[in-house]
């Protein structure tokens, strides 16, 4: 049984449905909207040219008199320029509304999935269900009542108009009050659209949000493709703690002390007076630090046994850091004894620490403390 979509879609879910073209989205918004602006604001531009337009007429009339081809191209010229001022406002303004409400509804984006081509778009079965499905019956629904509202308005509009038909009134009355009349039919007629339009607009949007949905699972698998398998990151962060372990391991050879605690713990140092402080080249517990141990006693690095400052380093410390200030004066007498060893040549053993103090002073948990580039990457 198919698992129900019943979760949101996700932002990567709702990109790919516009690149598919699933964005709610009524063609009756923004066409209409730009006419209801049209019938509104044509009043006012004929208004405004009406005295050019009379002054062009008289201009013609008084031509008449003594006509020449020079004033005839000047009246023409004068004509032309008014309805092209005309025409001009009333396209930008038409064009920018209608344009506007479309992007209102989802903004611009092209279905570049939508213009390949796809076998499944000829499947018969799934082109009946769109014949005979809701979105066809809602489309039907919708003509038809364009078609009634228009019918209403205009029906009330030539009524309107009916008595004055017959002569008994001066054809100017007849005349103005019909394009009062045809005006108005046209912004109600527009104002009806954009109501229908608001409606299509959520049923579409309604539609496209169940299209959208989406099943647990598929959140799920979304999920670990963005974030990433959790079993792989697993594996890969085991290969990563893998190979810094092996790193550690390869530079023990190169401590001048390993201070154990006897067994649990081990912290190996290095010391080299041009890089300041003593750094720690490899900690452990368990059976990292045995391995540590083995490896200092295969390289005649010396073990020495100092369970609070062992317990201390490996506390505060990481791979690569400087030991604490604190611990300087500690770790100085393990060192002068350690090197003291050295200069005798003798290398490696396991010692007891050379220090007579019992106490340490505290120190600040590990991570806190400042990590030193390798003298081979600096």
């Amino acid at each position: 049984m198919a698992e129900e979509k019943t979760e949101k879609p996700t932002p990567k879910r709702r990109k790919e449905a516009r690149k598919e073209g699933q964005v709610a989205r009524s063609q009756e918004i923004g066409p209409w909207a730009a006419v209801l602006i049209a019938g509104l604001a044509l009043p006012a531009l004929v208004r405004r040219e009406a005295g050019s337009l009379q002054e062009t007429m008289r201009g013609s009339l008084e031509g008449l008199r003594d006509p020449s081809p020079e004033l005839a191209m000047q009246l023409l010229g004068q004509g032309a320029r008014h309805a092209f001022v005309v025409l001009v406002v009333l396209g930008s303004m038409v064009m920018v509304v209608s344009v506007a409400g479309t992007l209102a509804q989802g903004g611009f984006y092209l279905a570049t999935k939508s213009l390949k081509p796809s076998f499944s778009k000829l499947d018969p079965i799934k082109g009946a269900k769109r014949l005979f499905g809701p979105h066809t019956l809602w489309e039907g629904l919708k003509t038809l009542a364009k078609t009634a509202a228009v019918g209403l308005l205009a029906w009330s509009a030539v009524r309107g108009i009916m008595p004055m038909l017959g002569g008994l009134v001066p054809m100017d009355t007849v005349l103005t009050t019909a394009t009062d009349r045809v005006l108005g039919l046209l912004r109600e007629v527009a104002v009806a659209a954009l109501l229908l339009g608001i409606a299509d607009y959520a049923f579409q949007r309604r539609r496209v949000g169940k299209q959208t949905r989406m099943t647990k699972e598929e959140i799920k698998q979304e999920h670990k493709q963005a974030e990433g398998d959790p079993l792989v990151k697993s594996a890969i962060r085991a290969r990563q703690l893998a190979a810094a372990r092996n790193r550690m391991m390869a530079d023990v050879p190169t401590a001048d002390v390993v201070l154990v605690n006897p067994t649990h713990v081990a912290v190996a140092l290095r010391y080299q007076a041009e890089r300041g402080a003593p750094v720690v080249v490899a900690r452990g517990a368990g059976v990292i630090a045995a391995r540590i141990r083995e490896l200092a006693t295969e390289n005649d690095v010396p073990l020495v046994q100092d369970v609070p400052l062992a317990r201390a380093l490996y506390a505060s410390t990481d791979v690569g850091t400087e030991i604490p200030p604190q611990l300087f004066a500690a770790v100085a007498q393990v060192l002068a004894f350690v090197i003291s060893r050295r200069n005798q040549g003798r290398h490696g053993g396991s010692h007891r620490s050379p220090r007579l103090e019992s106490e340490l002073p505290a120190v600040p948990a590990r991570g806190r403390r400042r990590r030193v580039v390798p003298a081979e990457s600096a």
